[in-house]
């Protein structure tokens, strides 16, 4: 009974402290704001939406001991799909970057050495801004920068959402998440 109970108690230290841990992990953006609307710039141009389809800055800090490299997704899991909507995956981000610049483009300019975009649900990689259907309440668009236990998940840039979310929720130390909002 002392051996279960002194596990129990290793366990649950160990749980606060990594959820301690996890609370310091945050994500900003000069350009999205968490729970507001996106700006035109963050929209899709197609579609029928008429945005700037350009990727958003953003910066995190805090990140778990261990933190061994970083991803970033947008997801919608609003989309009528079944299955949400991949608007953007880049992974193999170095732990030493701390950041993102705004307007990165499909051939990953802007991007650190050793980044990888994955494909989207638009179907080509690079960033791929809002757009849900006309008429449907604003969609959440969950920005996530992840940290990783590995150094580069084994995918290229033909790798789909769904691919890019399994290795991450595998690999994955904590995460930092911006939700913004957008309809039409």
């Amino acid at each position: 009974m002392t051996t279960t109970r002194t596990t129990l108690a290793a366990a649950a230290l160990t749980f606060s402290a990594l959820s301690a841990q996890a609370a310091d992990f945050t994500v900003t953006s000069h350009d999205i704001k968490e729970g507001q609307t996106l700006s035109t710039a963050q929209v899709f141009n197609g579609f029928g939406c008429t945005g700037q389809n350009r990727s958003p800055q953003l910066s995190w800090s805090g990140a778990p001991a261990g933190t061994k490299s970083f991803a970033v997704t947008v997801y919608d899991p609003d989309a009528p799909t079944g299955s949400g909507w991949w608007h953007w995956t880049v992974f193999n981000i170095p732990a030493s970057v701390t950041s993102l610049p705004a307007g990165t483009n499909a051939q990953g300019e802007g991007l650190p050495k050793g980044a990888v975009q994955g494909r989207t649900d638009y179907g080509s990689s690079g960033f791929g801004g809002a757009c849900p259907p006309q008429g449907d309440k604003p969609h959440r668009y969950q920005f996530v920068v992840w940290a990783l236990n590995t150094d580069k998940l084994p995918l290229d840039a033909q790798a789909g959402g769904a691919m890019v979310g399994f290795m991450l929720n595998a690999a994955s130390l904590g995460q930092a998440r911006l939700t913004a909002y957008y309809g039409r």
